[in-house]
């Protein structure tokens, strides 16, 4: 154990040295930290390691027990010429081995249990992750328009300071144009903003400093919708939340079944040992053997009762597994129908909308630099095109976060 957690403190050395530096990381390498890392998954490490130091102590026997005291022994001023004997004693409880193993399988079980679990966690956290992850893309992405449109105008307002003078340009366009520089400039201050703060929650994911600052590589992420398919969904059946309702069902039974051995008699030995306080008078001992008898009606009421009600529950978890499975197949059925149609639109954004509209801006700030056009109808024509591609940004976050939705439905 000393030598998992020196390793663990090396990697999480490396890994905060790694981006203290302001490193350009991938998506996968918050993933891998996050695995390291995550306090909530190193909760259910222990907590298997807990299940597991129970188990290895299921077919225990209870201690033995020792007394001693008096035999036989007469009242004062009794006219008895026996003094009794010492009495020595040590008695065994003998559990019944069917017992004890079914004890052991359903302490085995928790730990099934607990792994699925761990797994359910870290399909969440993977999913907030990405989920930040792809944000934060699209924010780079925004700001770039936003830096592009930063520089159209100001080329606008220069233009515009030129031909003012010459009575070329009215000075409500020159104001005009500085108030959406300025507008643009708001926009790029919450934008980096929200940068920041994707940071500082993906940091609190991975469990390192607040204040460390790095860069994403956008680069790295592929994201190709038309792979997603209906025949994905099978995995459904494998996701670690069914398989952790399953495992508890399991571990249910093995319950029920446990209860049902009490119904099998546990052993008593006893040995007793007299040493007599009057000479003349032999040592003397007593064995005993004892059995239980479960089956009296006044002892065999609680554990059937109680295996009986397990059988209730495990019917119970049966139809939340079958409720959980046929609710999880309609919701992906829903987002593949969702992103396939997003996909569309977003593909006439590409090809159709946005190419129209910054042909209607060339066109635009050319006649305007040809003295043929007015400073409104240019930022008219930016301000359609600019709004067309943050709409196309917003449409693509919306697309990635419903994939990241699909991927975690079917866990992937």
């Amino acid at each position: 154990m000393k030598a998992n957690i020196k390793i663990y403190l090396a990697i999480l050395f490396l890994l905060n040295s790694y981006l203290s530096f302001g490193q350009k990381i991938t998506l996968d390498s918050i993933l891998n930290t996050i695995k390291i890392n995550s306090h909530m998954i190193h909760e259910y490490d222990w907590k298997i390691e807990a299940a597991k130091a129970y188990s290895e102590g299921a077919k225990s026997w209870m201690a033995p027990m020792v007394g001693g005291g008096t035999f036989m022994t007469p009242y004062p001023f009794s006219e008895s010429t026996d003094n009794g004997s010492l009495m020595f004693s040590v008695q065994q409880e003998i559990p019944n081995p069917a017992k004890l193993k079914a004890k052991k399988e359903f302490y085995d079980s928790k730990a099934s249990v607990l792994e699925t679990s761990r797994e359910s966690v870290y399909n969440e956290l993977r999913a907030n992750a990405k989920q930040l992850y792809y944000q934060w893309i699209i924010l780079e992405r925004k700001k770039a328009v936003l830096k592009e449109s930063e520089e159209i105008l100001l080329l606008m307002k220069k233009l515009a300071n030129i031909r003012y003078p010459y009575s070329q340009g009215s000075l409500g366009n020159i104001y005009k144009a500085d108030a959406r520089l300025f507008e643009v400039q708001n926009m790029l201050l919450m934008t980096d903003a929200e940068i920041e703060q994707k940071n500082i929650l993906l940091n609190t994911l991975m469990n390192i400093e607040k204040e460390t600052r790095f860069s994403i590589d956008t680069s790295s992420v592929k994201i190709n919708p038309s792979v997603i398919d209906k025949a994905e969904q099978s995995r459904i059946l494998n996701r670690s939340d069914v398989r952790t309702l399953e495992n508890n069902i399991e571990s249910m039974r093995l319950n029920s079944r446990l209860m049902r051995f009490d119904a099998k008699p546990d052993f008593n030995i006893r040995f007793d040992h007299m040493s007599p306080l009057t000479a003349g008078m032999p040592g003397q001992y007593s064995i005993m053997a004892m059995v239980s008898i479960p089956i009296a009606p006044w002892s065999s009421k609680m554990y059937k009762s109680q295996a009986k009600g397990m059988d209730f529950e495990i019917k119970a978890m049966e139809m939340e597994k079958e409720g959980i499975i046929n609710e999880a197949e309609g919701m992906t059925q829903s987002m593949v129908l969702e992103i396939k149609k997003m996909e569309q639109q977003l593909s006439n954004y590409k090809t159709k909308i946005i190419p129209a509209l910054k042909k209607n801006y060339t066109t635009e700030m050319l006649a305007y630099e040809e003295n043929k056009g007015e400073l409104p109808m240019v930022i008219d024509a930016w301000e359609a095109l600019n709004m067309a591609q943050l709409e196309y940004l917003n449409n693509l976050e919306k697309q990635y976060l419903m994939i990241v939705n699909y991927e975690k439905e079917i866990e992937k």
